[in-house]
């Protein structure tokens, strides 16, 4: 068994900082973003799209807006180094609009379970980089919009 050195614990503990401003009942969009080294950013992936500086927060305010009760369950957190892995899943109920690239779909009143599993870089203290890897399909088929996505975007 393994055990984790003083530089694991201090990112593991940024970590769940970053993600404890995320939460739907505390969140705090700027001091999220400040967690972030000014070169930092976040990449959401099953979007395709990086943010930077102010904007790393865009998809903390549209997921809080869509799921005010949003909670991620942390399964484990793993570091190597200056990186850190974590398998999670985002939780709560959509009760607002859920602005996504392709379009938006209306409050449903369902539960979401989402699968994720972030990647962190982290550089002098700070997230430079977090990788998102959100299980989509599995998010969609909860919220029961998966076969029907084009009915479901509102227009």
């Amino acid at each position: 068994m393994s055990t984790k050195t003083a530089e694991e614990i201090h990112n593991e503990e940024i970590i769940r900082t970053l993600y404890s401003l995320a939460e739907g009942n505390a969140k705090n969009t700027s001091k999220f973003v400040s967690q972030f080294s000014d070169d930092g950013y976040f990449y959401d992936v099953s979007a395709g799209k990086k943010y930077f500086g102010s904007d790393i927060g865009a998809t903390v305010d549209v997921y809080a807006a869509a799921f005010p009760d949003m909670h991620r369950e942390l399964y484990s957190i793993h570091g190597f180094g200056d990186h850190v892995l974590v398998e999670l899943s985002l939780n709560g109920n959509l009760r607002g609009d859920l602005v996504l690239p392709a379009g938006t779909i209306a409050p449903t009143g369902k539960s979401i379970r989402a699968p994720c599993c972030d990647v962190f870089h982290l550089k002098d203290g700070k997230t430079f980089s977090f990788h998102c890897y959100v299980a989509v399909p599995i998010l969609l088929e909860q919220l029961g919009v998966f076969m029907n996505l084009q009915a479901a975007f509102r227009r």
